[in-house]
């Protein structure tokens, strides 16, 4: 098929050719091969230099996503959050994907600045520093003054991105249709589907007022809570493109295990973990990327916790799906695991069902007599990811953030507490679920719901 054939293509063949070009650079050139993109295939080489060709495929395809540029590098981010989808090897190697994108000029970053907020820098601000604290692939990070003598950043966006991004959406799309058309194995992950998602998240993550909002929600779910501190936004200094914000300064989690005494860490990795549950199961609203890099120590001892952009939602109909998840491991019934899985994910049934069968009856031998209180968690739920994976099935987004969060979550904890485990702070949430999930009110809206279906 000619490339001129496919719109998506032929308005941005330069950029095609130089994805193909990257690809191939990494020895991932079948990938391209495969989509039967008919004129490309002269514009690129098959054999990769021999310094790349002794890293692994994961290892490679996270260089090419860092070299692709913005777009690509968060479509790796996102799909880190689905090894459900891509395995554990590549998920866990997509975590490290980081974008030291080159900073915008300082004239460049005042003019967003003032055409956004409708002043001049010196109208607005006390100081404002032009070397950026940070450049990511999305925006920069500028340190401020207020007139009032705040400290503040100012998180800025890149300008043009809106467009390059534009332009590489469009082009995910149509290899997404070519990959359902052309590669078998993927086409039950419904690659189209994918690319939409990935199209709806980065969009909110492109709006700063969106992520100024969550810092709100946020600071009044834990207003009054010593433990922890958002940043406090400047709403009449927000907006989509322009974030400003009270600086939180603070030691990285990354760094603390060798600045605190074993038992002051311990305590930080509790309270830590604690305070992320009770964004989940208490608010059903929370934070959903807590790595290290996103978590600082305040002077005052309270945990500051840094960029809302990415957040998950807990609604009462997936709180009751993680619920039956849990107890189902409690129970160690194949039966019911088998149901339960089936019924979250895409598609509902599975090509070989004995063959599921019998790998949910082995896993749930091991946690055999196990009580929830004592499970392993992270461990439990990457086993379940990758069975799913492993059967062709695929969760949902929500689902899967979470257990990913959950899984993330225990990782940082263990920074500062190696032996932590998940199950030391989450009995009083676990008791609370079975509560909630037994109630005669609920008992009673689950009857109502199970009725009006047969009505």
């Amino acid at each position: 098929m000619r490339v001129t054939s496919l719109p998506q293509f032929a308005r941005h063949l330069n950029r095609v050719t130089e994805v193909a070009s990257i690809l191939s650079k990494y020895g991932l050139a079948d990938w391209v091969d495969r989509l039967d993109i008919g004129l490309l295939r002269g514009l690129y080489r098959r054999t990769i230099h021999r310094s790349l060709a002794d890293l692994t495929t994961e290892v490679r395809v996270r260089l090419a996503l860092t070299e692709l540029g913005t777009t690509f590098i968060k479509l790796g981010q996102v799909l880190s959050t689905r090894p459900d989808l891509v395995g554990r090897a590549l998920a866990d190697e997509l975590t490290l994907l980081q974008a030291n994108v080159p900073a915008d000029p300082s004239d460049v970053v005042r003019g967003i600045i003032e055409r956004e907020l409708g002043q001049s820098i010196q109208e607005l601000f006390l100081e404002f520093d032009d070397q950026p604290l940070a450049s990511a692939s999305i925006a920069q990070v500028h340190a401020a003054r207020l007139k009032d003598g705040t400290s503040v950043v100012l998180k800025v966006q890149h300008a043009e991105i809106l467009s390059r991004i534009r332009t590489d959406l469009e082009i995910l799309r149509g290899l997404a249709e070519r990959a359902e058309s052309y590669i078998d194995e993927l086409r039950p992950y419904q690659p189209s589907a994918i690319v939409r998602e990935f199209e709806r998240i980065l969009n909110r993550e492109l709006d700063f007022l969106r992520e100024m909002r969550h810092l709100e929600r946020f600071r009044n779910a834990f207003s009054g809570d010593p433990r922890v501190s958002f940043p406090k936004p400047h709403p009449e200094l927000c907006t989509s493109k322009v974030l400003t914000m009270d600086r939180l300064k603070g030691v990285s989690f990354g760094e603390l295990p060798r600045r605190l005494a074993p038992e002051d860490a311990n305590q930080l990795a509790r309270d830590g973990a604690r305070v992320f549950l009770e964004m989940i199961f208490r608010d059903g609203f929370y934070h959903a990327d807590p790595h290290p890099g996103n978590l600082v120590l305040l002077p005052q001892g309270a945990i500051g916790i840094l960029d809302a952009g990415m957040v998950g939602q807990l609604p009462p109909t997936l709180r009751d799906d993680l619920t039956d998840l849990l107890f189902a491991i409690g129970s160690g019934d194949p039966g019911e695991m088998v149901a339960i899985l089936t019924r979250l994910s895409q598609p509902s049934s599975v090509p070989d069902p004995d063959a599921f069968a019998a790998d949910v009856a082995d896993f749930l031998s091991y946690y055999q007599g196990v009580p929830l209180n004592r499970l392993d968690i992270s461990a439990a739920l990457n086993e379940i990811i990758e069975l799913v994976r492993q059967h062709h099935l695929i969760l949902p987004t929500g689902i899967a953030l979470l257990l990913r969060v959950l899984v993330v979550l225990e990782g940082t904890a263990r920074l500062l507490k190696p032996d932590f485990r998940l199950n030391e702070v989450i009995d009083p949430f676990r008791q609370r679920l079975l509560a909630e999930r037994f109630s005669p009110w609920r008992q009673w809206k689950r009857l109502r719901d199970v009725l009006k279906d047969y009505q």
